[in-house]
């Protein structure tokens, strides 16, 4: 019998019917993830399954290095069939990671592969994979229109000339791939050496001699305006905590240009920075009427050897522990003073702050719009199955989940849209569970149009993203 069945994680015949006959049939809008554009707009073929499969995943590279696998076979130069070995290998060892989990989902529903992964299988599963991948239907176009993907939103740097996107808005592709305004690099002003490069770029892409702030502002503005005419609606900061030291713009102005001379601002001088630029960014991001992303408490970067080694975003990051309640409630307060308060998704990353974000919302409702503040999908370490439940059950209890604006991959990996239906399975069998236990009523025609919004039409309305 195969281990992903027609019922996978549905528990009752309550969770079956709102799985199977309202969620598994809507489509996808994956608000936010890290896919490249450049692949999108050349329709990229994938030469093996270690290809699209293990390149830049860093959840399989953490579970493999934990396996005792030599970095050579996760980030470095061994051959994409041993590498792809190497993971075959770790495979059996994952049980009750989610891992174990994506793993055999996606091999079914790419593949239509229902054996186990393990040494044994690898290599049958390797030459059928690979056999399935050279075929349009497994080329970038394909997967999406296979996946009913309606839109996407990548992530991209202000300093982007977004010509990847041109490419996609002329091919006729069926799906809407919009970016997303990620400006991280503007707040690293304590270290003068890659910000100052960046800000050079920043210049040449605004056409702008950056020199003083206000020559920064109006290039970062003019940015934005050039991402909303592309069909830019979301905006998108990775950060540890929020910023809420505010200062003068005065006070901004003179640690961009002690910056601009090269020499680096104190951490203090750097949160004041950061924090004026957010108040900036809500109010670009309020102007416009697009959705402001905050992700936070992320540990980014922990294992210093292995940044200095590999990089950023090689899997060497963990959850972080930072007081957010202060910092989070204090930034939204003064963007709402200020009249500048845009739809927003807070993503928490420390279970422990769960109930601290999913009433945080609550404060800053103010009648315009459904959900104006939103509690966003359980993220990254939190992208599973406890995860997922734990999220949903303090936006349940703490506000409405019914107009919960639903998941989204936040992948690099062309691999990772089953993980919506992980999701909907997931939040159909909490529901199914809560009727047959008398919690909720079996009252399918409105439980059921509230699944139907959280898997898609909630996010369609909320983000407003060009047709």
């Amino acid at each position: 019998m195969p281990f992903i069945q027609e019922d996978f994680l549905l528990q009752n015949d309550f969770a079956r019917r709102l799985y199977h006959e309202h969620a598994a049939a809507q489509p996808i809008l994956d608000y936010h993830c890290h896919i490249s554009a450049k692949d999108i707009a050349e329709n990229r073929a994938f030469a093996n399954l270690s290809e699209i499969w293990l390149e830049g995943d860093h959840y399989k590279w953490r579970a493999m290095r934990a396996n005792g696998v030599p970095e050579r076979f996760c980030t470095g130069s061994e051959a994409p069939y041993e590498k792809f070995m190497a993971w075959a290998r770790t495979v059996p060892k994952t049980l009750r990671n989610p891992l174990y989990h994506w793993t055999h989902l996606e091999l079914k529903r790419y593949f239509g592969i229902d054996q186990l992964l393990d040494e044994s299988s690898a290599t049958g599963i390797w030459e059928r994979a690979n056999a399935l991948l050279n075929t349009d239907a497994l080329r970038v176009h394909g997967i999406l229109k296979r996946f009913r993907v309606m839109a996407l939103c990548t992530t991209d740097d202000p300093s982007d000339d977004l010509s990847h996107h041109r490419r996609i808005s002329a091919s006729g592709i069926e799906t809407r791939v919009h970016p997303a305004f990620r400006p991280d690099k503007g707040l690293g002003v304590n270290s003068p050496e890659p910000f100052n490069a960046w800000v050079d770029r920043l210049s040449a892409a605004s056409d702008i001699d950056i020199r003083v702030l206000s020559d920064f502002l109006l290039a970062l503005r003019r940015r934005h305006d050039y991402f909303h005419e592309m069909g830019c609606r979301l905006s998108d900061h990775g950060l540890a905590c929020s910023y809420a030291d505010f200062p003068s713009e005065r006070i901004a102005a003179g640690i961009f240009e002690k910056v601009r001379r090269g020499k680096a601002a104190t951490s203090a001088e750097q949160g004041r920075f950061a924090s004026f630029m957010m108040l900036f960014f809500g109010h670009l991001d309020a102007e416009k009427g697009w959705t402001k992303q905050l992700h936070l408490g992320a540990r980014r970067n922990s294992n210093s050897r292995r940044f200095q080694e590999l990089g950023p975003d090689a899997g060497f990051d963990s959850i972080g522990d930072w007081n957010q309640a202060d910092a989070l409630g204090a930034y939204l307060d003064r963007l709402d003073r200020e009249n500048a308060l845009p739809k927003t998704i807070v993503y928490n990353l420390n279970p422990a702050d769960n109930y601290v974000f999913a009433t945080m919302i609550g404060n800053f409702q103010d009648g315009s719009i459904a959900g104006k503040i939103q509690f966003g999908s359980a993220w990254w370490f939190l992208d599973q199955k406890e995860g997922m439940q734990s999220q949903i059950n303090a936006l349940s209890n703490a506000g409405l989940l019914s107009g919960f604006v639903g998941m989204l991959t936040d992948s690099r990996s062309f691999m990772s849209y089953p993980r919506h239906e992980y999701f909907r399975r997931i939040l159909c069998n909490m529901l199914g569970t809560d009727i047959q236990n008398g919690e909720l009523p079996p009252d399918e025609a409105s439980i059921g149009s509230m699944v139907r919004d959280i898997c898609y039409n909630n996010a369609h309305r909320f983000l407003n993203l060009p047709e």
